[in-house]
């Protein structure tokens, strides 16, 4: 089986390498309002629910919402924007928005992971 390689091109036609394909991505990164935080996916437990590893030093039991069950995939590993419930306590939370690979890079790069960064393996 032959697969074909994804290629980028410009309005001009031209192939893009992978740093301006990279570039053209980042439009938009949402950052945390209010009470949001960033965190890291450290294990699926079953049933939409995962442990996550937050920016404010706390780990959660986190929980995809029915509105974004079938559009939000994810894996371990994964920068996620977690919303803390209110009523539940500190230890539960909302699996909002998963950040891509080009906007983890802009987040590293402009010092919104440095702590998740030093807690790493």
């Amino acid at each position: 089986m032959d697969y074909k390689k994804h290629v980028v091109k410009d309005k001009g036609g031209r192939e893009l390498s992978e740093e301006e394909v990279e570039q053209l991505e980042i439009k938009r990164t949402r950052m945390p309002r209010g009470r949001e935080t960033i965190g890291i996916l450290d294990q699926r437990l079953g049933a939409s629910r995962m442990r996550v590893r937050c920016m404010d030093g706390k780990t959660r039991v986190c929980r995809v919402p029915g509105r974004l069950k079938r559009r939000l995939w994810v894996r371990e590993g994964d920068v996620l924007l977690i919303e803390p419930w209110e009523l539940g306590g500190d230890d539960k939370g909302d699996v909002i928005f998963k950040y891509r690979l080009s906007q983890i890079n802009w987040l590293k790069k402009n010092g919104y992971l440095k702590q998740l960064e030093t807690e790493e393996f």
